[in-house]
Protein backbone atom coordinates (compact mmCIF):
# COMPACT_ATOMS: atom_id res chain seq x y z
CA UNK A 1 0.00 0.00 0.00
CA UNK A 2 1.76 3.08 -1.20
CA UNK A 3 1.75 6.03 1.32
CA UNK A 4 -1.15 8.39 0.03
CA UNK A 5 -3.65 5.83 -0.29
CA UNK A 6 -2.30 5.03 3.58
CA UNK A 7 -2.84 8.89 4.26
CA UNK A 8 -6.10 8.90 2.70
CA UNK A 9 -7.28 6.31 4.63
CA UNK A 10 -6.17 7.65 7.99
CA UNK A 11 -7.78 11.08 6.95
CA UNK A 12 -10.97 9.45 6.14
CA UNK A 13 -11.27 8.23 9.52
CA UNK A 14 -13.09 10.25 12.30
CA UNK A 15 -10.42 10.14 14.81
CA UNK A 16 -7.16 10.75 15.60
CA UNK A 17 -4.66 8.04 13.98
CA UNK A 18 -0.97 7.57 14.13
CA UNK A 19 1.70 5.28 12.01
CA UNK A 20 4.76 4.67 13.36
CA UNK A 21 7.18 2.90 10.81
CA UNK A 22 9.56 0.35 11.77
CA UNK A 23 12.33 2.94 12.23
CA UNK A 24 10.05 4.10 15.32
CA UNK A 25 9.27 7.14 13.33
CA UNK A 26 5.65 8.73 13.11
CA UNK A 27 5.20 8.11 8.93
CA UNK A 28 1.77 9.50 8.75
CA UNK A 29 -0.73 11.20 10.96
CA UNK A 30 -4.17 12.32 10.01
CA UNK A 31 -5.75 15.57 10.64
CA UNK A 32 -7.00 15.02 14.14
CA UNK A 33 -3.74 14.02 15.51
CA UNK A 34 -2.02 16.87 13.94
CA UNK A 35 -4.68 19.08 15.61
CA UNK A 36 -3.50 17.36 18.80
CA UNK A 37 0.31 17.14 18.38
CA UNK A 38 1.27 20.05 16.04
CA UNK A 39 1.44 19.98 12.15
CA UNK A 40 5.11 18.70 12.30
CA UNK A 41 5.08 15.95 13.53
CA UNK A 42 5.70 12.90 10.46
CA UNK A 43 8.81 12.09 10.40
CA UNK A 44 10.02 13.20 14.39
CA UNK A 45 10.48 9.52 16.70
CA UNK A 46 7.66 9.01 18.63
CA UNK A 47 8.79 9.40 21.94
CA UNK A 48 9.60 13.02 21.04
CA UNK A 49 5.79 13.48 20.27
CA UNK A 50 3.97 11.41 22.33
CA UNK A 51 5.83 11.85 25.55
CA UNK A 52 3.76 9.94 28.47
CA UNK A 53 5.49 6.48 29.82
CA UNK A 54 2.55 4.13 29.48
CA UNK A 55 1.67 4.80 26.48
CA UNK A 56 5.50 5.03 25.09
CA UNK A 57 5.49 1.68 26.91
CA UNK A 58 2.99 0.07 24.86
CA UNK A 59 4.19 1.03 21.68
CA UNK A 60 7.29 -0.40 22.69
CA UNK A 61 6.05 -3.62 23.12
CA UNK A 62 4.07 -3.98 20.05
CA UNK A 63 7.41 -3.13 18.33
CA UNK A 64 8.67 -5.98 20.06
CA UNK A 65 6.02 -8.87 20.49
CA UNK A 66 3.59 -7.57 17.25
CA UNK A 67 0.70 -8.01 19.82
CA UNK A 68 -2.00 -5.43 20.21
CA UNK A 69 -1.77 -3.41 23.41
CA UNK A 70 -3.72 -0.19 25.08
CA UNK A 71 -2.93 2.71 27.00
CA UNK A 72 -4.16 5.94 28.28
CA UNK A 73 -3.74 9.43 26.93
CA UNK A 74 -4.66 12.48 29.21
CA UNK A 75 -4.51 16.03 27.08
CA UNK A 76 -5.68 19.44 27.89
CA UNK A 77 -8.10 21.48 25.68
CA UNK A 78 -9.06 24.58 25.89
CA UNK A 79 -8.60 23.97 29.41
CA UNK A 80 -10.29 21.23 29.89
CA UNK A 81 -8.69 17.95 30.62
CA UNK A 82 -9.10 14.86 28.24
CA UNK A 83 -8.59 11.43 28.18
CA UNK A 84 -8.31 9.08 25.54
CA UNK A 85 -8.06 5.23 25.01
CA UNK A 86 -5.31 4.44 22.75
CA UNK A 87 -5.45 1.03 20.80
CA UNK A 88 -1.66 0.39 19.70
CA UNK A 89 -1.84 -2.14 17.06
CA UNK A 90 0.87 -3.95 14.51
CA UNK A 91 0.72 -3.49 10.96
CA UNK A 92 2.92 -5.56 8.05
CA UNK A 93 6.44 -4.32 7.87
CA UNK A 94 7.17 -4.20 11.21
CA UNK A 95 5.11 -0.45 12.62
CA UNK A 96 2.68 -0.04 14.85
CA UNK A 97 -0.79 2.55 14.20
CA UNK A 98 -2.37 4.32 17.10
CA UNK A 99 -6.18 4.75 17.58
CA UNK A 100 -7.50 7.66 19.59
CA UNK A 101 -10.81 7.01 21.44
CA UNK A 102 -11.83 10.23 23.64
CA UNK A 103 -13.84 8.68 26.31
CA UNK A 104 -13.69 11.50 28.61
CA UNK A 105 -17.83 11.09 28.81
CA UNK A 106 -17.29 7.83 30.89
CA UNK A 107 -14.95 9.38 33.04
CA UNK A 108 -17.05 12.06 33.78
CA UNK A 109 -20.15 9.91 33.77
CA UNK A 110 -18.00 7.36 36.46
CA UNK A 111 -17.35 10.33 38.40
CA UNK A 112 -21.03 11.83 38.57
CA UNK A 113 -21.98 8.09 39.65
CA UNK A 114 -19.28 8.83 42.81
CA UNK A 115 -20.16 11.71 43.41
CA UNK A 116 -23.94 10.71 43.83
CA UNK A 117 -23.23 7.95 45.80
CA UNK A 118 -21.51 9.52 48.50
CA UNK A 119 -24.11 12.89 48.66
CA UNK A 120 -26.77 10.44 49.18
CA UNK A 121 -24.96 8.50 51.53
CA UNK A 122 -23.93 11.29 53.39
CA UNK A 123 -27.51 13.10 53.01
CA UNK A 124 -29.18 9.61 54.66
CA UNK A 125 -26.04 9.45 57.10
CA UNK A 126 -26.57 12.32 59.24
CA UNK A 127 -30.79 11.64 59.87
CA UNK A 128 -30.30 7.32 60.28
CA UNK A 129 -27.73 8.52 62.83
CA UNK A 130 -29.88 10.62 64.89
CA UNK A 131 -32.19 8.46 64.70
CA UNK A 132 -30.25 5.06 65.80
CA UNK A 133 -28.90 7.30 68.89
CA UNK A 134 -32.18 8.16 69.70
CA UNK A 135 -33.75 4.65 69.29
CA UNK A 136 -30.80 3.65 71.65
CA UNK A 137 -31.28 6.31 74.38
CA UNK A 138 -34.97 5.74 74.70
CA UNK A 139 -34.37 1.49 74.69
CA UNK A 140 -31.56 2.74 77.64
CA UNK A 141 -31.24 5.68 80.09
CA UNK A 142 -35.09 7.44 78.99
CA UNK A 143 -36.67 3.99 79.23
CA UNK A 144 -39.19 5.41 81.59
CA UNK A 145 -38.60 9.02 81.02
CA UNK A 146 -42.31 10.55 79.47
CA UNK A 147 -40.77 13.61 78.89
CA UNK A 148 -37.79 12.46 77.04
CA UNK A 149 -39.77 10.12 74.83
CA UNK A 150 -42.32 12.83 73.75
CA UNK A 151 -38.98 15.19 72.83
CA UNK A 152 -37.48 12.20 71.16
CA UNK A 153 -40.02 11.23 69.21
CA UNK A 154 -40.99 14.18 67.77
CA UNK A 155 -37.42 15.12 66.52
CA UNK A 156 -37.58 11.57 65.40
CA UNK A 157 -41.06 11.65 63.29
CA UNK A 158 -39.04 15.46 61.44
CA UNK A 159 -35.32 12.90 61.04
CA UNK A 160 -37.76 10.15 59.17
CA UNK A 161 -39.95 12.94 57.25
CA UNK A 162 -36.26 14.25 56.00
CA UNK A 163 -35.69 10.77 54.83
CA UNK A 164 -38.74 10.15 52.92
CA UNK A 165 -38.25 13.55 51.19
CA UNK A 166 -34.60 13.23 50.04
CA UNK A 167 -36.16 9.44 48.91
CA UNK A 168 -39.26 11.09 46.86
CA UNK A 169 -36.78 14.17 45.32
CA UNK A 170 -34.94 11.26 44.37
CA UNK A 171 -37.70 8.86 42.97
CA UNK A 172 -38.77 12.00 41.40
CA UNK A 173 -35.18 13.15 39.60
CA UNK A 174 -35.01 9.61 38.50
CA UNK A 175 -38.60 9.80 36.87
CA UNK A 176 -38.08 12.98 35.03
CA UNK A 177 -34.44 12.65 33.81
CA UNK A 178 -36.37 9.35 32.21
CA UNK A 179 -39.06 11.44 30.54
CA UNK A 180 -37.04 14.32 29.39
CA UNK A 181 -36.75 13.85 25.71
CA UNK A 182 -40.44 12.80 25.25
CA UNK A 183 -42.52 16.08 25.25
CA UNK A 184 -45.42 16.86 26.86
CA UNK A 185 -48.57 17.33 25.05
CA UNK A 186 -51.09 18.53 27.21
CA UNK A 187 -52.90 21.84 27.13
CA UNK A 188 -52.02 23.73 30.37
CA UNK A 189 -52.76 27.26 31.16
CA UNK A 190 -49.88 27.99 32.78
CA UNK A 191 -51.70 31.41 34.82
CA UNK A 192 -54.33 29.18 36.20
CA UNK A 193 -51.43 26.62 37.06
CA UNK A 194 -49.43 29.35 38.98
CA UNK A 195 -52.49 31.23 40.50
CA UNK A 196 -53.78 27.72 41.80
CA UNK A 197 -49.68 26.92 43.04
CA UNK A 198 -50.37 30.32 44.99
CA UNK A 199 -53.47 29.34 46.56
CA UNK A 200 -51.90 26.27 48.02
CA UNK A 201 -49.18 27.62 49.19
CA UNK A 202 -51.01 30.60 51.02
CA UNK A 203 -50.65 28.65 54.57
CA UNK A 204 -47.07 28.52 54.28
CA UNK A 205 -46.48 32.26 53.13
CA UNK A 206 -48.68 33.42 55.77
CA UNK A 207 -47.28 31.45 58.79
CA UNK A 208 -43.75 33.11 56.96
CA UNK A 209 -44.69 36.35 56.87
CA UNK A 210 -44.76 36.50 53.22
CA UNK A 211 -47.18 38.29 51.26
CA UNK A 212 -47.88 36.85 47.46
CA UNK A 213 -48.48 39.62 44.10
CA UNK A 214 -48.89 38.64 40.58
CA UNK A 215 -47.78 40.94 37.85
CA UNK A 216 -47.99 41.52 34.55
CA UNK A 217 -51.24 38.91 33.39
CA UNK A 218 -54.53 38.08 34.08
CA UNK A 219 -56.07 35.43 32.09
CA UNK A 220 -55.46 32.34 30.12
CA UNK A 221 -51.88 31.17 29.07
CA UNK A 222 -51.67 28.62 27.36
CA UNK A 223 -48.40 25.91 26.83
CA UNK A 224 -47.85 22.52 26.09
CA UNK A 225 -46.89 20.94 29.00
CA UNK A 226 -47.20 18.35 32.05
CA UNK A 227 -49.75 20.00 34.46
CA UNK A 228 -48.44 18.04 37.33
CA UNK A 229 -44.62 18.52 36.50
CA UNK A 230 -45.51 22.66 35.87
CA UNK A 231 -47.12 22.69 39.02
CA UNK A 232 -44.06 21.10 40.82
CA UNK A 233 -41.60 23.27 39.10
CA UNK A 234 -43.50 26.59 40.53
CA UNK A 235 -44.27 24.89 43.41
CA UNK A 236 -40.49 24.53 44.24
CA UNK A 237 -39.54 28.09 43.32
CA UNK A 238 -42.07 29.97 45.14
CA UNK A 239 -41.66 27.31 48.32
CA UNK A 240 -37.97 28.91 48.15
CA UNK A 241 -39.46 31.96 47.89
CA UNK A 242 -40.99 31.84 50.81
CA UNK A 243 -37.42 30.06 52.76
CA UNK A 244 -34.90 32.33 51.70
CA UNK A 245 -37.05 35.52 50.90
CA UNK A 246 -39.37 35.52 53.73
CA UNK A 247 -37.21 38.38 55.39
CA UNK A 248 -38.27 40.41 52.63
CA UNK A 249 -42.20 39.68 53.50
CA UNK A 250 -42.99 39.69 49.80
CA UNK A 251 -42.63 36.79 46.93
CA UNK A 252 -44.04 38.18 43.24
CA UNK A 253 -45.08 36.05 40.66
CA UNK A 254 -44.33 38.30 37.42
CA UNK A 255 -45.47 37.61 33.77
CA UNK A 256 -43.74 38.44 30.34
CA UNK A 257 -44.85 37.64 26.78
CA UNK A 258 -42.57 38.04 23.59
CA UNK A 259 -43.55 37.57 19.80
CA UNK A 260 -40.14 35.35 19.74
CA UNK A 261 -37.73 34.59 22.39
CA UNK A 262 -34.37 34.42 20.63
CA UNK A 263 -33.32 31.17 22.01
CA UNK A 264 -36.62 29.11 21.75
CA UNK A 265 -37.14 30.99 18.40
CA UNK A 266 -40.88 30.95 19.09
CA UNK A 267 -43.39 33.24 21.23
CA UNK A 268 -43.11 32.67 24.71
CA UNK A 269 -44.13 33.57 28.24
CA UNK A 270 -41.13 34.04 31.10
CA UNK A 271 -42.68 33.69 34.67
CA UNK A 272 -40.45 35.03 37.01
CA UNK A 273 -40.50 34.06 41.10
CA UNK A 274 -39.11 37.34 42.76
CA UNK A 275 -38.28 37.30 46.29
CA UNK A 276 -36.30 40.34 48.90
CA UNK A 277 -34.46 38.22 50.65
CA UNK A 278 -30.90 38.19 51.49
CA UNK A 279 -29.88 36.95 47.55
CA UNK A 280 -26.74 35.27 47.54
CA UNK A 281 -23.34 35.64 45.62
CA UNK A 282 -23.46 35.04 41.73
CA UNK A 283 -20.78 32.86 42.24
CA UNK A 284 -22.99 29.99 42.84
CA UNK A 285 -26.15 30.98 40.02
CA UNK A 286 -23.77 28.25 37.22
CA UNK A 287 -24.01 25.49 39.75
CA UNK A 288 -27.48 25.96 41.49
CA UNK A 289 -29.40 23.02 39.42
CA UNK A 290 -26.40 20.93 40.43
CA UNK A 291 -27.72 17.97 42.55
CA UNK A 292 -26.90 18.28 46.03
CA UNK A 293 -25.30 21.53 45.48
CA UNK A 294 -26.61 24.45 48.26
CA UNK A 295 -25.59 28.00 49.02
CA UNK A 296 -25.95 27.39 52.42
CA UNK A 297 -25.83 23.73 53.55
CA UNK A 298 -26.43 24.47 57.18
CA UNK A 299 -29.87 26.52 56.49
CA UNK A 300 -30.89 24.10 53.50
CA UNK A 301 -31.32 21.30 55.73
CA UNK A 302 -32.51 23.30 58.84
CA UNK A 303 -35.10 24.28 56.20
CA UNK A 304 -36.16 20.75 54.95
CA UNK A 305 -34.29 21.10 51.70
CA UNK A 306 -33.04 17.73 50.04
CA UNK A 307 -30.65 19.68 47.93
CA UNK A 308 -32.45 18.55 44.48
CA UNK A 309 -35.23 20.73 43.50
CA UNK A 310 -33.59 23.17 41.13
CA UNK A 311 -32.18 19.82 40.00
CA UNK A 312 -35.59 18.50 39.27
CA UNK A 313 -36.81 21.79 37.86
CA UNK A 314 -33.74 22.25 35.55
CA UNK A 315 -34.53 18.63 34.05
CA UNK A 316 -38.33 19.37 34.12
CA UNK A 317 -38.32 22.95 32.12
CA UNK A 318 -35.90 21.07 29.93
CA UNK A 319 -38.73 18.59 29.22
CA UNK A 320 -40.42 21.36 28.23
CA UNK A 321 -38.31 22.97 25.96
CA UNK A 322 -37.93 25.86 28.10
CA UNK A 323 -35.14 27.28 30.00
CA UNK A 324 -34.64 28.67 33.17
CA UNK A 325 -32.56 31.85 34.07
CA UNK A 326 -31.16 33.32 37.61
CA UNK A 327 -30.34 36.88 39.02
CA UNK A 328 -29.18 37.73 42.38
CA UNK A 329 -27.07 39.51 44.18
CA UNK A 330 -25.93 39.36 48.00
CA UNK A 331 -28.63 41.90 50.01
CA UNK A 332 -30.88 42.04 46.81
CA UNK A 333 -33.14 39.04 46.91
CA UNK A 334 -32.85 36.82 43.81
CA UNK A 335 -35.18 36.52 40.71
CA UNK A 336 -35.67 32.71 39.43
CA UNK A 337 -37.06 32.95 35.49
CA UNK A 338 -39.04 30.25 33.72
CA UNK A 339 -39.33 30.65 30.02
CA UNK A 340 -41.84 28.52 28.35
CA UNK A 341 -42.63 28.49 24.17
CA UNK A 342 -46.27 29.41 23.76
CA UNK A 343 -48.42 26.81 22.67
CA UNK A 344 -48.96 27.85 18.67
CA UNK A 345 -52.27 27.19 16.33
CA UNK A 346 -50.24 25.02 13.78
Amino acid sequence: MNSSLTASLLEGIPRPLILIGANERIAQANAQARAMFGDTITGRHFVTVLRQPSLIDSIERVLVDEKLHSARHFSNEAGRETMFQVDCAPVEGGGVLLTFDDITHLREAEQIRRDFVANVSHELRTPLTALLGFIETLQGPAKNDAAAHERFLGIMAREAARMNRLVQDLLSLSRVETEERMRPTQDVDIYNTVSMTLNALTPMAETAGVQFQMRGASGPIMVQGDGDQLRQVFTNLIENGIKYGSKGGEVAVEFSLSDRDARLRAPSVAISVIDKGEGFDPIHIPRLTERFYRVDSHRSREMGGTGLGLAIVKHMVNRHRGRIRVESAVGEGAKFTVVLPLKTNS
